[in-house]
């Protein structure tokens, strides 16, 4: 497109770079084609199953992106979506490609330890029971976990910033207990605690406790004292400044930490389930590890990476919501 057409779609409204999106589209449909022409065609070291669907369904992304050249300037949220992600529609089935040459074509990544795709398709298809509940497992403790954590943390962090003499008690607390590694403790809490799922609470609870603490103490005192003095100046109470100004003015360090007490939660829901709680996803990876299943390891990662991304952007979102005015600050 010449420079004058650029400036005369400009100066009529339209986007200037809506051919670099066309481009994108094309690529992106003929290498998903590409790439499944050459999952079924090349023959495979070994007989993989489902490799007739694995080219089924790259075949079928490449016709979804087809229809969306089509109705992407109809449709503004899907044509958004398309000129963001248009590289990366791009790269997805090279580094697919590369992945079963590698793997099912020649054999240059050893087996059973670098399965191809296929061994993840053949994952899900025979064991979704026990990944459907490998993901219940794990989200019943991580919420329940993450909720004991996220009060307790709000109520000490608040009581410590608010009040110097809870400050003076809990500070110390925190600075010895707080650096210790939540996973550190694992052998003693699951002695200590009757079964192991509650054991896994609390250590998800521990590890959410200490950033949100943290993270709103730092809030409650980092508040200029002149909002204090102006509301005290035209009558308010003690309740009145700790509901209407302390508590506001926190939140956008609370969800700070729970970023982090959802991240730390995480890694020590997994840790935990891998070693004493024996169910969730945690727990699945290490069975698949343990049998060399490893098309099966690589799907429970998956499956892993795909619900954690998407409880911390369900949290971004519940931020942005309830601080609109800092929506856009911190992204994910």
């Amino acid at each position: 497109m010449t420079d004058h057409a650029i400036t005369d779609r400009i100066i009529a409204g339209a986007p200037a770079d809506i051919s670099q999106r066309d481009l994108n589209l094309v690529f992106a449909t003929l290498a998903w084609s590409a790439a499944g022409a050459i999952t079924l065609l090349w023959p495979n070291i070994r007989d993989f199953a489902l490799t007739t669907h694995l080219a089924a369904g790259q075949w079928l992304i490449g016709a979804v992106l087809l229809l969306g050249y089509g109705l992407g300037p109809r449709l503004r949220g899907v044509d958004r979506w398309l000129r963001k992600n248009g590289p990366w529609l791009i790269a997805l089935p090279v580094l697919l490609l590369i992945w079963q040459i590698a793997s099912a074509k020649t054999g240059y990544w050893p087996l059973p330890y670098f399965p191809p795709a296929q061994g993840l398709l053949e994952a899900y298809a025979s064991d979704y029971p026990r990944l459907l509940e490998g993901i219940r497992a794990s989200l019943v403790l991580l919420s329940l976990g993450i909720a004991f954590g996220a009060v307790a943390g709000f109520l000490t962090g608040l009581a410590t910033g608010w009040t110097r003499r809870v400050g003076y008690w809990t500070s110390p607390i925190l600075r010895f207990i707080g650096p210790i590694p939540t996973t550190a403790l694992i052998p003693l809490v699951l002695f200590l605690f009757p079964s192991s799922f509650s054991a896994g609470v609390f250590l998800v609870a521990l590890a959410t406790w200490f950033p949100v603490t943290i993270l709103t103490w730092s809030g409650v005192a980092a508040i200029d004292k002149a909002y204090y003095d102006v509301a005290r100046t035209l009558g308010a109470s003690q309740r009145f400044l700790l509901l209407r100004v302390a508590i506001p003015a926190s939140l956008p360090h609370l969800f700070v930490g729970l970023f982090m007490g959802l991240g730390h939660g995480i890694a020590v829901l997994v840790v935990a389930e891998m070693i004493g709680v024996k169910a969730g996803l945690g727990y699945y990876i290490d069975w698949a590890r343990g049998w060399t299943a490893y098309g099966h390891l690589y799907a429970g990662l998956l499956v892993m990476a795909v619900l954690f991304s998407g409880l911390t952007t369900l949290l971004f979102r519940i931020r942005d919501r309830l601080l609109v005015w800092q929506k856009g600050v911190v992204q994910w």
